[in-house]
């Protein structure tokens, strides 16, 4: 008789703290919570049948990616549209993000364009909305644009910068999805298209240009 060991209550714990934690960022990245919306611990635990204790842990990995703030005697929310943080992340991506556009298209060989159009093709490919699934983009789509995003920098070779956009990257996520909410005009599929072009053309300036501009827009979309 195969005797399995018993779960120990830390690891009980651990499990529903995952649980509610995935629970709640991807409603916080779906749209269930609209900006500014308070975080209730009390009223999680007793939605999920959980301890306090368990919910706070979950608040606090859900703060840590930068998805709530943990307010001073006023426990947990969603970060506002107005909160200065996205303008910096954005500012920080156009800084760097450009820089490594160009040397991507200085040092990336054949294997780096080949990356660059497949997973371009991906993404336009992909449906960017799905309505039964949530009001803002769709994870295969957010997942495909992240690819796109990834492979144009990845041919600069440099591990330390990369690491350094795709924290960036994760920061400015629902960022992201709340600017594109609130500009549904917006033309991605032909941003994505000319940014493509001009880096598989290895045209540094107008490539670096684009990307710029792709960043910008997506910062003003909050602001507007």
């Amino acid at each position: 008789m195969i005797r399995t060991a018993p779960i120990s209550p830390s690891s009980g714990k651990q499990m529903l703290s995952e649980q509610v934690y995935t629970h709640l960022r991807d409603a916080i990245m779906r749209g269930g919570y609209a900006p500014g919306d308070a975080l209730k611990p009390q009223d999680l635990a007793k939605e999920h049948g959980v301890s306090l204790a368990v919910v706070r842990e979950a608040l606090v990995r859900v703060v840590g990616e930068g998805l709530a703030d943990r307010l001073p005697n006023r426990g947990f929310a969603v970060p506002a549209f107005t909160d200065r943080r996205w303008q910096e992340i954005a500012e920080a991506r156009r800084t760097i993000e450009p820089v490594l556009l160009r040397m991507s298209i200085q040092r990336g060989d054949v294997d780096w364009e080949a990356r660059v159009r497949a997973a371009h093709h991906r993404l336009a490919r992909t449906p960017a909305w799905v309505p039964e699934e949530s009001e803002y983009y769709s994870d295969a789509w957010s997942e495909a644009h992240r690819l796109f995003h990834r492979a144009l920098l990845e041919g600069c070779g440099n591990a330390v910068l990369l690491e350094t956009c795709d924290r960036l990257w994760t920061a400015s996520e629902l960022a992201r999805r709340w600017s594109a909410h609130r500009n549904p005009g917006r033309d991605f599929s032909e941003e994505h298209r000319r940014l493509e072009e001009a880096a598989l053309a290895r045209d540094a300036d107008v490539a670096a240009e684009t990307l710029a501009r792709h960043l910008t827009l997506t910062a003003a979309g909050l602001e507007a």
